[in-house]
């Protein structure tokens, strides 16, 4: 997608440390996600992917380091300022109301951020990027199967349009069908304007989608580039970390 070059980053993260306590997670991390560019954050378990997310939209401060939305530097501040300057969160798990149908779900989502005049269309907008919701609008979300339950979180913060999606482990725990319709929704939002920042541990999907990968090795960035360079690299991104290179305590990921 074509985009202005004197637009700043949509997200941009400028020698980030982050830390649970005493724990250390990221070191001096530096990345930056231009409009409508999507990017591929991998590593293994524990190396550091989901608290660069939590850093991304403001639920974890940096201990170090800045952090620009749109070129505003919102590091230290509020969850919800990172929220109405467009940044949306998809976490790890299914994230709905299970005693709510699918469709006050979605309302709910929808009256929080939009006129009520608009409410019909982007009930309309859910049920077109995911067919099988429509399907079951009156059906109480906690009886939905898993891959629907992560399509109905997903449908509530895509029809919003956020400059930028920071989707965690999306993947986890879908079947392979399910997964390849999430990212053929991403591909689409991704088309319409919406940067994003794909936190994976599986790489198919997320490599096929993005035009730069980042690697996290105990919480450091050991690779920043296309996904064709990658190289060797990439047999190794999913290893368990090894012993700590540091005398600080090691990477930590809860």
């Amino acid at each position: 997608m074509s985009t202005s070059a004197s637009a700043p980053p949509v997200l941009e993260l400028d020698h980030v440390d982050a830390a649970y306590g005493p724990f250390r997670a990221l070191f001096d991390v530096s990345l930056s996600i231009g409009p409508g560019a999507a990017v591929a954050l991998v590593g293994a378990n524990g190396a550091g992917k989901s608290t660069i997310a939590r850093v991304a939209t403001g639920l974890l401060p940096p201990s170090n380091g800045t952090v620009r939305i749109d070129g505003s530097d919102l590091t230290d501040r509020p969850t919800f300022e990172f929220a109405r300057a467009g940044v949306a969160h998809a976490p790890e798990g299914r994230s709905t109301f299970a005693t709510l149908t699918v469709n006050e779900n979605l309302e709910l989502a929808f009256r929080a951020a939009r006129p009520k005049r608009d409410i019909a269309a982007d009930l309309d907008s859910a049920y077109t990027l995911f067919p099988k919701l429509g399907d079951r609008k009156g059906q109480l979300a906690g009886t939905l199967s898993g891959g629907e339950q992560r399509m109905l979180a997903l449908a509530r913060v895509l029809v919003l349009r956020p400059r930028l999606l920071v989707a965690d482990e999306l993947s986890l725990g879908l079947a392979p069908i399910v997964t390849a319709e999430v990212y053929r929704v991403l591909a689409q939002v991704r088309s319409a304007g919406t940067a994003l920042l794909v936190v994976e541990q599986h790489l198919d999907h997320a490599l096929a989608l993005a035009d730069r990968v980042v690697v996290i090795q105990q919480g450091e960035i050991a690779f920043d580039g296309p996904p064709d360079q990658l190289g060797d690299l990439s047999a190794n991104v999913l290893l368990p970390a090894g012993s700590p290179s540091r005398a600080n305590p090691p990477a930590c990921q809860p």
